[in-house]
């Protein structure tokens, strides 16, 4: 019988838990659809395009604005962080926009020629640079929402972790709000498997960025409320990894609504930010509105 290398599962049982592509027949019509409602929204909507947060080529933004004074969701990509950017990130704009919210679809380098530390650290850049310069495109620095999917999921965590607001001159309720699909957020077991062939973690590593093990303290102003949902069609330890993560939220006293999406897969989860007849849509609105 094969050694257990996490949990109980051996090696081949955890590539397949963590291996998203294998539960849908292809990823391209996925890939194609976030690609292509982007487009339109560069093409129909006002924007500003490629604007820089930080000193390298991959740190840029896509922004969408909505008004004077108007909160903002921030977009951070999935693709195990090494695959997709902003380009393919828009795909909601329009269906916020009339709400009157303002989108940034963010980029940020990928793995293997950028190390996890240097993309968690990009991404609290481009929120950092939102906070600071929001206001030239209507934006109030103090309504900033985040949102993403997959790796974009942990990273959202990981902005919603404490430590690093003090070292970036912010506020550490900067993040008013987080929306979270299908994320990592205990990268322990993908370290232990197929992703970490362009991640290259150390143990040291994937605990310094794992959220669930960085949650802020009880009462903390980095606590926002929090939206957790997975797919019906996920892999059991997609799905355990996010009610994992939201029981831990919970658990320290901060909002947290977080629900199973059954007719959904880990690539069009997402979508449903794009339809406003959709709940995931509908709760983040909610949220942004009440902050």
């Amino acid at each position: 019988m094969p050694d257990a290398v996490y949990r109980g599962m051996d090696a081949d049982t955890l590539a397949r838990e963590y291996d998203a592509r294998a539960t849908v027949p292809s990823i391209e019509p996925f890939l194609q659809r976030y690609a292509s409602l982007s487009a339109e929204m560069r093409a129909t909507l006002p924007c500003h395009l490629d604007v820089s947060y930080g000193p390298s080529e991959a740190e840029a933004m896509d922004i969408f604005p909505a008004g004077p004074g108007a909160p903002v969701l921030v977009f951070i990509h999935g693709g195990y962080w090494r695959l997709l950017s902003k380009d393919d990130s828009a795909f909601m704009a329009k269906a916020f926009t009339d709400e009157g919210i303002a989108v940034a679809a963010v980029d940020y380098a990928l793995a293997p020629e950028a190390s996890l530390d240097e993309i968690v650290r990009q991404c609290r850049s481009a929120v950092t640079w939102l906070w600071a310069n929001g206001r030239e495109f209507g934006i109030d620095p103090q309504r900033i929402h985040v949102a993403g999917s997959s790796a974009g999921g942990h990273l959202v965590g990981m902005l919603t972790t404490p430590g690093w607001h003090e070292l970036d001159g912010v506020t550490e309720d900067i993040v008013k709000g987080a929306v979270s699909a299908s994320g990592l957020y205990d990268l322990e077991p993908v370290r232990l498997t197929t992703p970490n062939e362009w991640l290259r973690l150390s143990p040291a590593d994937a605990a310094r960025n794992s959220p669930i093990r960085h949650l802020p303290a009880p009462g903390s102003a980095v606590g926002c409320p929090l939206i957790a949902v997975w797919g019906g069609n996920e892999t059991a330890e997609f799905k355990r990894q996010s009610r994992d993560y939201a029981e831990a939220w919970k658990s320290r006293g901060f909002p947290c609504t977080a629900y199973e999406i059954g007719d959904r897969n880990h690539f069009d989860i997402i979508l449903d930010l794009a339809d406003p007849k959709r709940r995931l849509f509908r709760d983040t609105l909610a949220m942004i509105a009440a902050s």
